[in-house]
């Protein structure tokens, strides 16, 4: 079919045009690459390596249990400090807690009197600070009950927790996967509208209007070059660096995953040709991309989910195919969920990406017309 083909030898030279543009090759690299393993293992939401500081007036086998079950990985070694060194060390970033345990708190503990132990924390520090504090509540009731030897009895309702999915509360299981997720997002959208602009900024778009081809064929290459390279970089991403580099498991199907990629790589890629036929260059791209991209990767349930936010925000987001990929690419990758159950949201994304097509479809040809 000629017009195939068309769309064929065009999606070609988008490539070659790529190829010389080390910029965006490097961002890619980056994206999928560095980007991901950094967000995997280098954010954590967990208790890590916190310092702590014990001011110990009662020197008691009872203090001395609680010090000595303040344990890595969660903490650093508990340093014992004076009633002078809190301030000081607090103001400086020293410690992130510091425990003042009474004196005579044993005596009072067994006596049934409720001693109370004070905690300063460096609020600063805020993930650890919150998570942190939860840890020393936990460990000061256990330690004490089983000193005094009340932890012993039967509570009246028993709570057996089992986690699904990452049994181990790790972060960086999520992190790293959603990491590629968004940068999916984000790259799809450079690479259509840089590629536009750059057509017209070098003066080659004229060339293209010279030649019997359309507009819809221009934009149909532009579309699938892209995101075939995306594509590309998503499957070698997911498996040298989210499954071997990061050791994280992927419980679902990685074919139904990168076709659900494809699919929602045509709708993105239509709204990078939308922007493009806004901006007059690159840096209005750039700007009119920040107003676009945070928020469909803030507001898609990558970073909260999407129950937590507004009644009308949850209506609004559900038009915004972002909000489909996060949700079935969490439920493959994660929970292992195969298409009988992700199936309406790949329908969403494709009822979404053919309106974006056309939306995109019809800005260009204005644009395009407006040249000849």
């Amino acid at each position: 079919m000629p017009r195939l083909a068309t769309i064929w030898r065009l999606g070609v030279k988008e490539l070659y045009s790529l190829r010389a543009d080390p910029v965006l090759l490097a961002l890619i690299l980056w994206a999928f690459s560095f980007g991901v393993y950094g967000a995997g293992s280098g954010i954590s939401h967990e208790l890590h390596n916190a310092s702590i500081g014990i001011v110990d007036e009662d020197r008691s086998q009872l203090s001395a249990r609680i010090r000595d079950a303040l344990l890595p990985p969660q903490f650093q070694p508990p340093e014992l400090i004076g009633y002078a060194e809190i301030d000081p060390g607090l103001d400086k970033g020293r410690y992130t807690f510091v425990m003042v345990i009474p004196s005579r708190f044993q005596a009072d503990a067994i006596a049934g009197r409720h001693p109370a132990i004070q905690l300063n924390i460096d609020a600063t520090a805020m993930m650890q600070a919150g998570i942190g504090s939860g840890y020393i509540q936990n460990i000061v009731a256990q330690e004490a009950a089983t000193f005094l030897g009340t932890g012993g009895g039967a509570a009246p309702v028993g709570l057996e927790t089992r986690m699904a999915f990452n049994p181990n509360l790790d972060s960086g299981w999520f992190t790293g996967v959603m990491e590629l997720i968004n940068n999916v997002t984000m790259l799809s959208i450079i690479l259509t509208g840089a590629a536009l602009i750059r057509e017209r900024e070098h003066g080659t778009i004229e060339h293209l209007l010279v030649m019997p081809v359309t507009p819809t064929e221009i934009m149909l290459a532009k579309v699938w070059a892209n995101a075939g390279v995306i594509l590309v970089a998503v499957g070698l991403s997911l498996w040298l660096v989210i499954e071997h580099a990061l050791a994280m498991p992927i419980a679902g199907s990685v074919p139904l995953f990168l076709a659900g990629v494809a699919l929602y790589l045509f709708s993105s890629s239509a709204i990078g040709i939308f922007l493009a036929t806004i901006a007059r260059s690159m840096p209005q791209f750039g700007l009119l991309l920040m107003l676009v991209v945070l928020p469909m990767n803030l507001l898609s349930g990558g970073m909260t989910p999407v129950e937590s936010q507004p009644a009308l925000l949850q209506h609004l987001m559900q038009g915004v195919a972002s909000t489909h990929f996060v949700g079935f690419s969490q439920a493959i990758l994660y929970r292992g969920a195969g298409f009988d159950i992700v199936w309406p949201q790949f329908v969403a994304v494709a009822a979404i990406g053919v309106v974006f097509l056309t939306v995109a479809g019809l800005r260009f040809r204005r644009s395009i017309a407006a040249l000849r």
